[in-house]
């Protein structure tokens, strides 16, 4: 007898050896039918895998993060049979599963061109509606070899080689191709149905430059169609929205190659990194950080004491004078040590904690730029809380309720929690982390939100808590972050005077929220497609005559918008109204101020918003009162 326990901990019996498809079958025909494949003994198989023992097993479907991943491996593996079909002298090579999708890798005599996309997107729709079963063959390995040797593909005969003599080799067949691979697959083609084909680029082949530039297709894969449509849309979006070409349109920053990874901040763009700035530091101020300034370069010997010098410094900027090596600071941390060492510190001091706005430099490689969401010049919104363990669930759940607000301030409601613990390879003792992940564990739960375990991906120094958000059309963002750390301080020589007369290592919390104010600013950007909220908008209200008639009232109502403290941009130029507003729309001011006759006969303004909204005739002070009271309640309902 063989007993199949499934997750709900119910078992089922067998008098014999069966299939993961069979015990699915005898749960119901519908899961029979939506099956893709399963988790036995938490490892993923195939649907055909045979069950001979007692297991643990869960039916993998489409609604499952293992199944939808299951869905794209397969997908890859289709591109690749509809290539062979379509071109039959190109040779595959791999095709992993990657985020939201696939690639796959060829050699071809030829690039391959935008319509053999469109035509192998077409064969793989008519391999999907064939229904094609998907079989796993077992193969001796020097017979795969010689095989794929036979058969012309002479870099999966190299990756086959490269498997030790004595391993079996698992390849798929589907109708006429076979491939190399692991698995598992779905059953049958017919299960690969919302697809899309996205671009070719360039690949060497194993990644080495001295080898054959490869052509590598990549692809999309879900497992419905109104799931691709979405995400499809999505990258429409993402694309009208990308931070570059709307910092092009309006004006807010450029990036130029003398000085790459590094930004050239316009007045535009340089309005709102100060809006930013200083709403941070009323933050700071607001919750008992006190605001410090450290060096930008720093011996090296600072360095190794605190380890970046040996594990970090092909990350750094490095220079050297009168015969002593310094580093250009890739992070504020040692520096924010260095303020707490300076002085004698008592336990009744603790929590202290330091918030810098601190420039930060890496040495980040050239093709993993992009714009201002990945630079090598950064500035932080950068705390460090020094406290002792006693202290950490406090800190950190008055931490959690300060990022909440904050990111509620900027238009993000949606957060997402990680819990990131220790690592295999870690400083500190089991009994110091086990303090340290619980009152991290507790301090979110206090706050009662969901939040997820990353087993072991702690930094090495401590746990740490990550708080990602999600923008207006769906994409996730890692900004915020706590960690705990048991390491620095203690290499860094940082003590305090504890309350029997000893001295005492601190623990240090390092913590940011919008982490990077560069890629907080494009992430900005993005979110709200260039039209920022009146409290970050570099511009918020343009006045605009229609005729010269009424320039000199234009000219007072510009003058008392200014004292009241707006940013405000005058339009007197002798040009059809029409003009006008359509230049100005494109510049994405929250409102336009239009002035005529009877406007300035009655010491009104008439009040359009960047939607196209007419908001009529109201005073002056009444305008001013609107816009100064919407960027104070930062776009909330009051």
């Amino acid at each position: 007898m063989i007993n199949v326990k499934l997750p709900d901990g119910s078992l089922r019996p067998f008098d014999k050896a069966v299939t993961v498809a069979e015990v699915a079958a005898s749960i119901g025909p519908g899961l029979a039918k939506a099956a893709l494949g399963g988790r036995l003994n938490g490892k993923l198989v195939d649907l055909s895998c045979v069950i001979d023992a007692d297991s643990e097993l869960a039916i993998i479907t489409e609604k499952d993060a293992d199944g939808l991943e299951m869905i794209r491996h397969s997908t890859a593996h289709l591109l690749a049979y509809a290539v062979k079909e379509l071109f039959p002298d190109a040779q595959v090579t791999i095709g992993p599963v990657i985020e939201n999708g696939f690639y796959y890798d060829f050699s071809y005599k030829r690039p391959f061109t935008p319509e053999d996309l469109q035509a192998l997107e077409k064969r793989m729709a008519e391999l999907s509606k064939r229904n094609i079963p998907v079989a796993r063959e077992e193969w001796p390995r020097d017979k795969a070899v010689d095989f794929f040797k036979s058969i012309g593909e002479h870099y999966k005969a190299e990756i086959i080689a490269s498997i030790p003599a004595d391993q079996v080799v698992s390849l798929y067949r589907e109708g006429e191709f076979i491939d190399l691979c692991r698995g598992p697959h779905v059953p049958s083609t017919g299960k690969l149905k919302a697809f899309k084909l996205m671009k070719v680029a360039g690949a060497y082949w194993r990644g080495d430059s001295k080898n054959e530039m490869l052509q590598r297709i990549y692809g999309t894969a879900w497992a419905k169609k109104e799931e691709l449509d979405a995400y499809l849309h999505m990258l429409e979006e993402a694309e009208k929205r990308d931070h570059r070409r709307l910092a092009k349109q309006l004006d807010l920053f450029h990036m130029q190659e003398e000085a790459p990874g590094l930004v050239f901040w316009h007045p535009h763009g340089w309005t709102v990194w100060q809006q930013v700035e200083q709403y941070m530091r009323r933050i700071y101020q607001n919750h008992g950080y006190k605001e410090v300034r450290c060096p930008q370069i720093l011996d090296r010997t600072l360095w190794e004491k605190s380890g970046h010098w040996e594990n970090y410094k092909e990350n750094m900027f490095t220079t050297a004078s009168e015969n002593r090596d310094y580093a250009i600071k890739p992070m504020n941390c040692p520096g924010h040590v260095q303020i707490f060492n300076a002085g004698l510190h008592s336990y009744r001091d603790l929590p202290l904690r330091f918030g810098e706005f601190g420039a930060c430099h890496r040495n980040e490689p050239s093709g993993a730029l992009h714009g201002i969401m990945r630079v090598r010049g950064f500035t932080q919104d950068d705390g460090h809380i020094f406290c002792t363990p006693a202290q950490i669930q406090s800190e950190v759940a008055n931490f959690i309720d300060i990022l909440i607000a904050v990111y509620r301030d900027f238009g993000f409601q949606d957060i997402i929690y990680k819990l990131s613990t220790r690592p295999p390879k870690r400083v500190g003792d089991d009994a110091t982390w086990d303090v340290a992940e619980k009152a991290l564990a507790d301090a979110l739960d206090a706050k009662r939100v969901p939040w997820e375990t990353l087993p072991g991906e702690g930094a090495f120094y401590g746990p740490k808590i990550e708080f990602s958000l999600k923008d207006s059309i769906g994409r996730v963002w890692q900004c915020g972050t706590i960690q705990v750390d048991f390491s620095m301080p203690g290499r860094l020589g940082a003590e305090y005077v504890d309350e029997d007369n000893t001295r005492k290592t601190p623990v240090m919390l390092h913590r940011a929220i919008v982490g990077s104010m560069e890629r907080f600013i494009g992430i900005l950007i993005e979110n709200f497609a260039g039209a920022l909220p009146v409290w970050l908008a570099p511009g918020q209200v343009v006045v605009m005559n229609i005729t010269a008639n009424q320039a000199a009232y234009a000219e007072a109502v510009l003058q008392q918008m200014r004292g009241a403290g707006l940013r405000v941009e005058g339009d007197l130029r002798n040009e059809k109204i029409t003009y006008k507003i359509r230049e100005h729309s494109l510049q994405k001011l929250p409102y336009q101020v239009i002035l005529g006759d009877k406007e300035m006969a009655s010491q009104t303004v008439a009040v359009r918003t960047r939607k196209g909204e007419d908001l009529g005739q109201m005073p002056v002070s009444a305008f001013i009162e609107r816009l100064q009271h919407e960027a104070q309640s930062f776009g909330r309902a009051a």
